[in-house]
């Protein structure tokens, strides 16, 4: 698949089969996410792997839409470190692209993902820095779902030229 297809048909996949995901392709979905832009080259991203159904199963209760933990075979934990950052708030913007990242790499791999979000919510933030025991200067951005896909989803009409501009509004 080349770039732009891939873009272009990756979707938010909630549901996944049993099998596993190899270690080999969990180090392509870091490495992925590690190698995404990042403000003044700062790269403020740390990663955690969650491959433990009984975490997994701790954070679907905790955060109001990852019931499909419960089946996934694993979880990337995409967090911003505050301590390594230049400028100031670009953590954001950084985790971001790295969760960018991570999904169109799971969707070349054949791996179904979704991205759920934990930053701004104070409420999640604080629940999974719990369930981690993270550091103060490390701050939950988003968590990755991943797995096998067992549904499909079809590609949706989302260009829309009337939101196009050019050289002014």
């Amino acid at each position: 698949m080349n770039i732009i297809e891939g873009i272009l048909t990756r979707r938010s996949i909630r549901k996944y089969t049993k099998q596993e995901v190899a270690s080999n392709q969990v180090d392509t979905l870091i490495k992925a996410g590690m190698y995404a832009p990042s403000a003044s080259n700062q790269q403020p991203r740390h990663f955690i792997v969650i491959n433990e159904s009984d975490i997994l199963n701790k954070i679907a209760e905790v955060h109001p839409y990852a019931k499909m933990l419960k089946q996934a075979q694993l979880a990337i934990l995409v967090c911003g470190d505050i301590n390594l950052e230049l400028s100031k708030d670009y953590w954001v913007v950084d985790c971001s692209a790295a969760t960018q990242n991570i999904l169109l790499a799971a969707h070349e791999l054949g791996l179904g993902a979704v991205w759920l979000g934990i930053h701004p919510r104070e409420e999640r933030k604080s629940e999974i820095r719990n369930i981690f025991k993270l550091p103060e200067n490390i701050q939950p951005m988003s968590l990755i779902s991943i797995g096998y896909p067992a549904e499909e989803k079809e590609m949706p009409e989302r260009f829309k030229p009337e939101r196009i501009h050019y050289n002014a509004w």
